[in-house]
């Protein structure tokens, strides 16, 4: 969808943009090249005031994403493909069996009948799907006689009506964990996991016919239980009845921020859109967001905006014949689409917005997809190759190994973290004493639980 389109060379089959697309050609020689290019036009109204396509022989062959930012039925696509022959930029529209020799048009319908390699690695949603709790089909249920009425919900052990949890082994309602902006509970559930070892909670006013949200402290994350509406039975709840509500007020009538996950995101509150260098955001890939959250705080650091931004042109001269699978290219490549604002445009303004209409839709840029910087820096890791969820530390550390191992100039970056650290032992019976140094790169800050507010 971008502007220029994209050149493939017919030699490496690999892909550059409109800007890189000389320097390729000065670097190799190579001089035939596929450029592909995505149209995205508005349709001709009819007179009716309907929408009618225009009349092209619009067609789809490149397996591209669909902007979803666009409506289909106000717009179409159309793919454009032509073989581009440097120095001169002569131009061969494709499909030309008549002028092309046969190797050359096999060779331009492999390309465009290849399936995107990024498509095996994407999930079809960034969310685990949620496993069966190993202890649903064996819970133990007490026969003490509770009944959990419809409404009027309270913690057993505090004043709080909000972020409850019924436990599916005695019946008791407590509420939920504390989130860091003050919202949640008082942890009171976990509490109790803890003091009796009873597994699974299903949280009150989720429970629907179709199911409820169902956590176990025991494997530490949300589960599925194919027994609940048997388990709600025991302690007088009938599923079919519930609806979802918060301690039995109706949904449309509160929506109080429970969830940690809408307090990060910062749900319900009115956000200023940021545009500009600096201001892009990364998509997520799946499960990528400690990738994406260690590169932008890595690229906020003016040492590694100078090695790689800032030595961009020298980075991209000096790159191997397959610059995607070099360090320094992906890292300053990364670094660009952060930085230069390229990729975090506003939206333009209504009177500019219908005279682009009448010749073409040009789609503004937001965010990229570090799809390349993934698969290349992931490679060959048992854990950061899969779409599983990882540690943000682990990934800074791997990230710093490279960075190390690959210099870029005379200047290291992660130098701004390395420090050292020395180690005094003694010897409990002579009281002898040694010293040790060792190089690192996250200062430690234990904090003991009993000092600890958001327990």
């Amino acid at each position: 969808d971008s502007e220029g389109g994209l050149y493939v060379c017919m030699n490496t089959f690999l892909g550059f943009g409109r800007e890189h697309i000389e320097r390729h050609y000065r670097k190799t020689g190579q001089c035939v090249y596929l450029h592909l290019k995505r149209h995205v036009i508005e349709k001709v109204p009819g007179a009716s005031g309907g929408a009618l396509p225009k009349r092209r022989n619009a067609k789809l062959f490149l397996d591209l994403e669909i902007n979803s930012d666009l409506n289909s039925d106000d717009f179409e696509y159309e793919d454009e493909a032509k073989l581009i022959i440097f120095p001169d930029h002569y131009e061969i529209s494709l499909p030309n069996i008549e002028e092309l020799p046969a190797l050359v048009t096999i060779a331009c319908d492999a390309l465009l009948s290849a399936k995107s390699p990024y498509r095996k690695q994407e999930p079809d949603s960034w969310e685990e799907e949620l496993q069966a709790s190993k202890h649903a089909k064996t819970l133990v249920q007490l026969d003490n006689g509770v009944r959990i009425p419809p409404s009027g919900w309270k913690c057993s052990k505090c004043d709080l009506r909000e972020n409850l949890w019924l436990n599916l082994t005695d019946g008791s309602v407590l509420c939920g964990k504390w989130f860091f902006d003050g919202s949640g509970g008082n942890g009171h559930a976990v509490e109790h996991y803890k003091e009796t070892g009873y597994p699974l909670a299903v949280k009150l006013g989720t429970i629907t016919p179709d199911g409820a949200d169902v956590y176990s402290f025991d494997e530490e994350e949300p589960v599925l239980d194919p027994h609940i509406a048997k388990h709600l039975a025991h302690f007088g709840i009938d599923m079919l009845q519930m609806q979802v509500t918060e301690n039995g007020i109706r949904d449309n009538d509160i929506k109080p921020r429970v969830s940690e996950w809408e307090v990060i995101q910062e749900a319900g509150v009115k956000l200023k859109p940021m545009y500009g260098p600096g201001y892009t955001g990364m998509k997520n890939l799946g499960n990528s967001c400690y990738l994406n959250a260690v590169m932008q705080a890595i690229f906020s650091i003016p040492e590694f905006q100078r090695a790689y931004v800032g030595n961009l042109p020298r980075i991209f001269d000096y790159s191997p014949l397959d610059p995607t699978q070099d360090f320094n290219t992906q890292m300053a490549k990364l670094g660009h689409g952060l930085l230069s604002g390229q990729y975090s445009k506003p939206p333009m303004k209504s009177e500019l917005i219908e005279q682009v209409m009448k010749e073409e839709h040009k789609p503004q840029h937001n965010g990229i997809s570090p799809r390349m910087f993934k698969a290349f820096i992931s490679k060959g890791h048992p854990e950061f190759s899969s779409n599983r969820q990882q540690d943000a530390q682990e990934f800074f550390l791997h990230l710093i190994n490279l960075v190390e191992r690959n210099p870029v100039g005379s200047e290291n970056p992660s130098d701004v973290f390395r420090f050292l650290v020395e180690e005094r032992t003694q010897c409990c019976q002579s009281r002898k004493v040694r010293y040790t140094e060792r190089v690192d790169y996250i200062m430690q800050l234990p904090v003991a639980m009993e000092a600890a507010t958001n327990k």
